[in-house]
């Protein structure tokens, strides 16, 4: 793990609205509780190109990852299910936002509520499972895996996701948790906000839907800081803020028509989307399905690769639920379907720019960012780049429980944490 940490002077946080985090020696970290925000398509550079003065504030006061690294695929569902199992998708088995598990024949998507609920498809140990089983309370207002009984084990509270749940509901319930008894407190919460990835993806990453979701979401956490400060709590909170990926702008005229790529007949299942198409060939038929492609593709556009011969640097090989052969759209380009093409281009919002992720986890537009913040973090810290997988053992230190196996660099510890 490649990482540089700068420590930033004194009047950057000076000049800020929020002061250095004090400890109070009163409070033991058995009484100090982690709240992990989750903003979906946050950006690496959102902060200097839109709007978020209490973001910034936190980062300029705690710690401030610059490029939060997603794994491969750079997509929801396998990045929240690594930030909190410390596991690449090859282990933890959420390897897409929609699946085909060629074993039991069955098929996920984030979409689907019941399969989204099944322990089934959830592997490894979130940090919520983690605390529990260890008796540490846990509380989940909406996460990727939160619906699901996992090893058995579920939150102390926890909601099925329902998308119109507006956040300021979601918020004032993490600070009614926090108003709890200790002894019924939950000492690790997730909140959940999506406003910022869907104007990504309708409008673009630099348009003026992004600064407004960004300035909306931006004022949910001013309101949850000043109340907990207003509580005096904020000597027993960690706050983590972090994001999934990133999202790269895309011109939709520069489209790969998917179905014309090989013979869809040849496989038992196909997993499309817009930088991705997942293929699994029926008995006998992956070489021709291979040939296929490699004859019609364009290299400028696209990658093609057997599930064998994927790069070392995605660790996605070794689940079922990868399949053989797999598709990575070039950024900026995008796989679309034929027959939805005509639909595409009626759109009258066809010429205009969206957003997507899921290309390649290194591109520079799919890094995300982290902020840290709180008595268990280090102050006026920037750490230049660290991996999704590398913040679950950070949690599991802050809430002093022991961490379950994982992918993770432990050199993130004392990058982030305060020294007792």
């Amino acid at each position: 793990m490649k990482v540089l940490v700068i420590f930033l002077s004194i009047w950057l946080v000076a000049c800020s609205g929020v002061s250095k985090p004090q400890p109070n020696a009163s409070v033991t970290r058995a009484e100090q509780s982690l709240i992990i925000i989750s903003i979906d398509g946050l950006r690496h550079d959102y902060l200097t190109l839109h709007h978020a003065p209490m973001l910034a504030e936190l980062a300029a006061a705690g710690v401030h990852v610059e490029a939060l690294e997603p794994v491969f695929p750079s997509k929801t569902f396998p990045n929240h299910y690594s930030l909190v199992t410390g596991l690449h998708p090859e282990k933890h088995g959420i390897v897409d936002n929609s699946m085909y598990d060629p074993l039991t024949k069955r098929q996920f998507s984030m979409r689907m509520s019941d399969q989204v609920a099944d322990g089934f498809w959830w592997q490894g140990e979130p940090i919520w499972v983690t605390a529990e089983l260890q008796g540490v309370k846990a509380a989940t207002y909406f996460f990727p895996g939160s619906e699901a009984e996992i090893k058995g084990t579920r939150p102390s509270y926890w909601f099925p996701y329902v998308h119109e749940t507006p956040n300021r509901q979601r918020t004032e319930q993490v600070l009614a948790w926090l108003a709890m008894p200790l002894a019924e407190r939950p000492r690790v919460i997730t909140l959940y906000f999506s406003d910022v990835d869907s104007a990504g993806h309708n409008f673009g990453p630099k348009s003026t839907q992004v600064r407004e979701a960004l300035a909306a979401v931006d004022a949910e956490v001013r309101f949850l800081f000043e109340t907990l400060r207003a509580r005096d709590q904020l000597s027993q909170v960690n706050i983590l803020v972090s994001s999934d990926h990133g999202m790269a702008e895309v011109d939709q005229r520069k489209y790969i028509i998917a179905d014309e790529l090989f013979d869809a007949s040849l496989a038992q299942n196909v997993r499309f989307s817009r930088e991705i198409i997942s293929i699994f060939p029926k008995t006998g038929e992956e070489a021709r399905v291979y040939e296929q492609i490699a004859q019609r593709m364009n290299a400028e556009q696209m990658r093609l690769y057997r599930k064998t011969d994927l790069p070392a640097r995605f660790h996605h090989q070794q689940h079922e639920r990868i399949a053989p052969i797999m598709l990575l759209a070039e950024q900026p380009w995008i796989f679309v379907r034929k027959s939805l093409l005509p639909n595409l281009k009626a759109d009258p919002s066809f010429l205009q720019a969206r957003g997507s992720h899921g290309y390649d986890n290194t591109e520079q537009d799919m890094q995300g960012m982290l902020i840290a913040y709180g008595p268990a973090f280090q102050q006026q810290t920037r750490v230049a780049r660290l991996s999704m997988v590398d913040i679950y053992n950070v949690m599991a230190a802050v809430i002093g429980v022991t961490a379950a196996q994982n992918d993770g660099d432990k050199a993130a510890l004392p990058l982030m944490l305060a020294q007792d």
